[in-house]
């Protein structure tokens, strides 16, 4: 790729030009080693050029929840207000085609003229509840729009990887489903920075849902005491409780860049990302060169740059090819 169109493609995200996104979407989640050297390259230069306003918001919670319904009038809520939205919807992997379902695309359809973004990816079958390539799809998007919203495929006791890849996670629940005793054992409630009841408009059901809720958070310990979790009631359908979900999220992200949490999760989000790469890439071998896990992942953490940085020195000093 030249120079002239490496400017190309940065300059076009920034702005928002769908078709440049979309080419630079494929660029980064190709997966051949001998694209790694200019998606280094790509990805860096858009993250240099992201205004640090722009955020990312996951939300996740049980399949059948009401997330797709939920993320399409939140981005409706945003757009009315101005702003702008990129989307990766993690959808469930076709057997046929080993492409993605595509629900949520059936469900959000925004106006030519607003500036959204929809992108659907297949998990491949991959735990956590992400798609292999979610991660570089989000640093495209987060640099080209406000909000940056990640849909994950289904949240049960394993798929949590949607806590390092945004700023703020949104858990959305059901009124009577039995999800939050079961969330609570499995400790996925230490992760969300706001909880959803949805379906706000069933009444005392959905009502006794947030005050069981309540109840957990206010005994259970809680990992950022600075912080406490809201608890919402939310009707997707009639768009009831909807502003105060992003009056949440933007009091939310008051609190990120008032503090040193935005900056330790993103190196967060970047360690993970390199370490995911690097144990996909070269398994318990290449870890064991390093150390181990533990030590692989305290060495990625004092490396600087970008994941994909961050990976080929991991690779390096293993004495492996990146």
């Amino acid at each position: 790729m030249t120079s002239q169109k490496l400017d190309a493609l940065v300059d076009g995200v920034c702005r928002g030009e769908s078709a440049l996104i979309a080419e630079t979407l494929g660029r980064v989640e190709d997966t051949r080693p001998e694209a790694l050297p200019q998606q280094r390259t790509l990805l860096g230069r858009l993250e240099n050029e992201t205004v640090p306003e722009h955020g990312v918001v996951g939300l996740t919670g049980p399949p059948g929840v009401g997330k797709s319904t939920l993320a399409a009038a939140l981005i409706r809520h945003w757009v009315d207000e101005g702003l702008s939205v990129g989307m990766v919807a993690v959808d469930p992997t076709s057997r046929r085609s080993g492409g993605a379902l595509l629900g949520d695309r059936a469900r959000l359809r925004p106006k030519p003229d607003e500036r959204v973004f929809i992108r659907s990816m297949a998990t491949h079958d991959q735990l956590g509840g992400l798609a292999p390539a979610t991660r570089a799809a989000v640093v495209v998007l987060r640099a080209a729009f406000n909000w940056t919203l990640v849909e994950t495929v289904g949240v049960g006791q394993s798929e949590v990887d949607v806590e390092t890849v945004a700023d703020s996670v949104v858990l959305v629940l059901q009124p009577g489903s039995g999800d939050t005793l079961q969330f609570m054992k499995a400790g996925i409630l230490e992760i969300p920075d706001v909880l959803v009841v949805n379906k706000w408009d069933l009444g005392a059901l959905a009502q006794s849902t947030r005050a069981d809720l309540e109840s957990i958070l206010s005994i259970a310990p809680g990992s950022r005491p600075e912080w406490s979790p809201p608890v919402l009631g939310v009707s997707a359908q009639t768009g009831e409780g909807v502003a105060k979900l992003a009056a949440a999220l933007r009091e939310h992200r008051s609190y990120l860049e008032g503090s040193k949490e935005l900056s330790r999760r993103r190196c967060t989000s970047r360690v993970a990302w390199a370490m995911e790469l690097f144990s996909l890439r070269y398994g318990t071998y290449g870890l064991e060169r390093l150390g181990g896990p533990e030590a692989t992942r305290s060495l990625a953490t004092e490396i600087s740059g970008t994941a994909l940085d961050v990976f080929s020195e991991l690779a390096t000093r293993a004495g492996l090819p990146a």
